[in-house]
């Protein structure tokens, strides 16, 4: 064989090979790239519209939480901080009733009746947002009292946090685990990321920048004063 040939040869095998390890340096680069793409868009921590909504359940069940802790002291007849109510009782009227119940009202429940699906448990769900939000508004009239250690007014709190508690547990839980699964078998993929990306939006529009974030400091808060927020505090001696 030409010497010549030979050089031929050897240059067309070295260019395949170095073309190879090009190919398999530069998919390495851009699955490198994709990675950093998916963990910076993890670091902004998008969220998905049924996530969004079950963490400010989340939410809900915290304030749930301080509820049961002025029950407590109503019944064993300590001293009850009207402000730290009253500050409880707005986030659940600011964002729970007029943001997190609303989205429902109006992105959650109308796809699933259209659908025809749970028409029924929506119906019973829709009057327990009803219910709440007036058990709200007695609890916000009665943290604005003068006279908010009155015997009156410490029995009729005690029954509409009781009443307020025993409600909501049930209702999310069936939201959680019966309604948002099945209103993921009613929309597109397309339609549900937009959607979250639209409860995303308002969000911000609501509660400005920090948004959900603000609103958990806002509960964290009332916790430390209340003295719940450690987590050990609810393990029992066993």
């Amino acid at each position: 064989m030409h010497k010549a040939s030979v050089d031929r040869r050897n240059f067309m095998q070295s260019t395949a090979t170095l073309g190879a390890v090009t190919f398999v340096a530069g998919s390495s680069l851009l699955n490198c790239v994709s990675r950093d793409q998916k963990a910076e868009k993890i670091g902004v921590e998008e969220v998905s519209a049924v996530e969004d909504l079950m963490r400010e359940h989340g939410a809900l069940n915290r304030i749930l939480l301080i509820y049961d802790e002025y029950i407590r002291r109503i019944r064993s007849k300590e001293e009850l901080n009207a402000e730290l109510l009253k500050s409880s009782a707005r986030i659940i009227q600011d964002f729970i009733e007029n943001y997190h119940e609303k989205l429902e009202e109006e992105y959650i429940f109308p796809r699933l009746k259209k659908a025809g699906k749970l028409v029924d448990t929506i119906d019973i769900l829709v009057a327990q947002h009803r219910a709440g939000r007036k058990i709200t508004e007695t609890i916000l009239d009665i943290s604005n009292t003068s006279n908010f250690k009155a015997q009156s007014d410490t029995f009729t709190l005690e029954t509409a946090l009781t009443n307020f508690i025993k409600m909501y547990r049930p209702h999310e839980a069936r939201e959680d685990t019966v309604i948002f699964p099945e209103f993921k078998t009613v929309i597109t993929q397309k339609e549900y990321d937009e959607l979250g990306e639209e409860f995303e939006d308002k969000e911000h529009k609501m509660f400005g920048k920090s948004g959900f974030e603000g609103v958990l400091s806002k509960i964290a808060e009332i916790e430390k004063s209340l003295g719940i927020y450690e987590l050990s505090k609810f393990t029992p001696a066993v």
